[in-house]
Order: C-alpha cells, then sequence, then structure tokens
C-alpha cells in the first residue's frame, strides 16, 4: 500500500501521453478509480525510472501524488503487461487507439470502474487473438460497443420488442434506429442466436464471446446493433 495518505496506488492504461517543458509528459491515465492527469516529472531524461512504466497499450502499477490540484504527480510506475502485438499490426494500433479515444471522452461523463474493465480485456483479447483469420476483430468491436454502451448508461433492450412484447425463440427481427430496440418482421435477419450473441456478450467477458460457436456468421448483425447503440449514446 502507498506510505502517503495522498498517495494512489493502482492499475493503469495510459490513454495519452504529451510531452511538457524540457523533460516531463502529461499523461491521460485510466484507472479502476476513473481517470487521472498526472505529470511524470523527468521523464524524458535518459535515466528516469518512471519511463518504462508508461508506455502506450500495456497496463502498469503507478502511484499518484494527489495534491490540491487536479493534476496529480506520477512517482512510480511498473509495467506489468504490454502488448507488443500492436507493434506489428497497424490495425490493432487504430482500433485499440479509437477505443482510448472514446473511453476517454466518457469516462468525463461518467464514474465507473468498468471502463478500466472493459478497455483492459480488449487489449488483452487483440493481444492472444493478433494474427487469426477469424473475423474476432469485429466480435470484439461488436462486444465493446454493448459494453461501452452499458457501462455509459444504457442498456441495449434485449428483452422486449418495439411492441413491448417478450423477445420469441422463433422470432424474426430487425434493429429499429428510431425507438433502439427490436422490432417484429417476417424476414427479418436477427433471430434468436444473434439475440443469444448480444446476451452474452452484455453479460460475459470479452473472451467467452470469441468463443461463440459460428460467431462469424452472426457477427454482421450484432455488429450492427452495437453500433447504433454506441451513436446513441455517444458524447
Amino acid at each position: 500500500m502507498a506510505k502517503n495518505p495522498r498517495d494512489l496506488r493502482t492499475e493503469a492504461i495510459v490513454l495519452r501521453r504529451t510531452d511538457y517543458g524540457e523533460a516531463d509528459r502529461i499523461l491521460q491515465l485510466l484507472t479502476p478509480e476513473g481517470k487521472r492527469s498526472v505529470i511524470a516529472k523527468g521523464v524524458r531524461k535518459e535515466k528516469s525510472k518512471l519511463a518504462g512504466g508508461i508506455e502506450l497499450f500495456s497496463v502498469s502499477e503507478v502511484v499518484i501524488h494527489e495534491g490540491r490540484t487536479e493534476m496529480g504527480i506520477l512517482t512510480g510506475a511498473k509495467l506489468l503487461e504490454y502488448y507488443d502485438a500492436f507493434v506489428k499490426d497497424i490495425e490493432l494500433i487504430e482500433m485499440g487507439g479509437a477505443m482510448m479515444r472514446s473511453v476517454s471522452a466518457r469516462a468525463e461523463q461518467v464514474e465507473s470502474p468498468e471502463f478500466y474493465k472493459i478497455l483492459k480485456q480488449s487489449l488483452q483479447v487483440m493481444q492472444k487473438h493478433a494474427g487469426e483469420e477469424s473475423r474476432w476483430k469485429d466480435v470484439l468491436r461488436a462486444w465493446w460497443g454493448i459494453n461501452l454502451t452499458r457501462v455509459s448508461g444504457e442498456d441495449v433492450n434485449l428483452k422486449f420488442d418495439t411492441d413491448g412484447e417478450k423477445l420469441l425463440v422463433d422470432g424474426r427481427y430487425y434493429w429499429d434506429e428510431e425507438q433502439s430496440a427490436l422490432a417484429k418482421a417476417a424476414a427479418g435477419r436477427i433471430g434468436a442466436d444473434h439475440i443469444k450473441m448480444m446476451r452474452l456478450m452484455a453479460s460475459g467477458p470479452a473472451e467467452l464471446s470469441m468463443k461463440v460457436t459460428g460467431a462469424d456468421n452472426l457477427i454482421d448483425e450484432v455488429l450492427y446493433v452495437a453500433r447504433c447503440m454506441e451513436k446513441v449514446t455517444q458524447i
């Protein structure tokens, strides 16, 4: 535990790094306690002990001294997990960067430890499945959209249709963007398997969604719903 009562020892993911002055950096960190702005003094000097612990696309243990101002001082940083898959894949960098920008904006408005949880899980999935031929990236995008929406305060309605009736096992539906719910349609492309997959995404960890049988054949409709909901709750 941190010795100083004003010190916060926690895990963190670096969302953004900005050079400041001759040797410092301003960091935007996402932690289980929320988003934090900190200054890492002297971190750009050759012998800085902090430099190795504030890499992008990684998880670190940090110590933040919280004073009277909104910006804390980074006094300790230790790398816990480094996801080197991002170095080798431009698409992963773009995907991870987009997630970080999105969660950064939402964490300004809503305080929840789950923002950190879903971002960390997403980075771990990208590290584990990098290079695979399946559509795992789209599965992760859908899981991310559904859970980012949930943590932002609006769950995807997976119980009732636009008429207020319970969703049927043998029913066919389409996503009604105006009402943000599933609507009955004889030729609808969304069925029981899509609904089950979305319910699993909303209640389970990211890695579990990677194991859904037939996910490649279901993901187009599921991803569409996830993206529609993410737009509805976008800040």
